[in-house]
């Protein structure tokens, strides 16, 4: 894969780091091109990369046993993959599913450790992060536990549209229901209800926002509370 070479960083994080640490950086990272439905990590591994979403996004998701499983959070360029290196910590706990496809920076685990050494910029935005992380696993722990089906699967699109970039992304109800950790009969009631209230248009897995602000609105307070507690910390 590519080494990417002084090039001005396109994920949040890394553009966020003061320029010489910033160009050092990108030097240790090569370019990956992320598949739909790829599996970055599984719990109980060894951490070998971490990753910086550019164009992709990746959810982290719980493994429930028999009961399924249920995302935790979803990264995008604003964040990345792999905080457990951070904290001195090299096993999964949980499964980094790729849920957008498209490029990532990727970094070995003893590069990146290497770069916490030498950058203290990196270090406290590091844990910044991981403060920001943290709040959005006991949000969505919480609203798993409070909030109703459609909600949740309007917070749940809310999300992917902002790391998407896009009105418009792909996927499948059986994808949402891995994602919420519900029966797929669960998000197909919840997402016809978006639909006809015009909120949204599904066709072949393309889902579309037609009316952010309705979907907001229909979205529980878990959205906005995620949205201010990353902008509190991470401007």
């Amino acid at each position: 894969m590519p080494r990417i070479k002084l090039v001005p960083a396109t994920n949040h994080l890394i553009a966020a780091l003061p320029r010489r640490d910033r160009q050092r950086f990108l030097v240790g990272c090569e370019l990956a091109e992320l598949a739909f439905a790829e599996i970055l990590a599984e719990p109980g591994r060894r951490i070998h990369h971490v990753y910086f979403p550019i164009q992709s996004f990746i959810s982290l998701v719980k493994p429930l046993d028999s009961y399924g499983s249920q995302a935790m959070s979803l990264v995008g360029d604003e964040g990345m993959v792999g905080a457990p290196i951070v904290l001195g910590v090299d096993i999964w706990p949980l499964h980094a599913l790729v849920q957008g496809p498209g490029s990532a920076l990727r970094m070995s685990a003893a590069t990146f450790r290497q770069e916490l050494k030498l950058s203290s910029a990196l270090q406290r935005l590091m844990n910044r992060y991981i403060h920001v992380l943290m709040g959005q696993f006991a949000q969505t722990a919480a609203c798993t536990g409070f909030h109703v089906v459609e909600a949740r699967l309007a917070r749940w699109l809310l999300m992917t549209q902002d790391r998407a970039h896009a009105d418009t992304f792909h996927i499948t109800h059986e994808f949402l229901a891995h994602m919420l950790g519900v029966r797929r009969v669960g998000v197909t009631k919840a997402a016809s209800s978006l639909q006809n209230r015009k909120l949204i248009s599904y066709r072949r897995g393309d889902i579309t926002i037609l009316d952010r602000d309705g979907l907001e609105a229909a979205s529980c307070e878990c959205y906005a509370t995620d949205k201010v507690a990353h902008a509190e910390m991470l401007g």
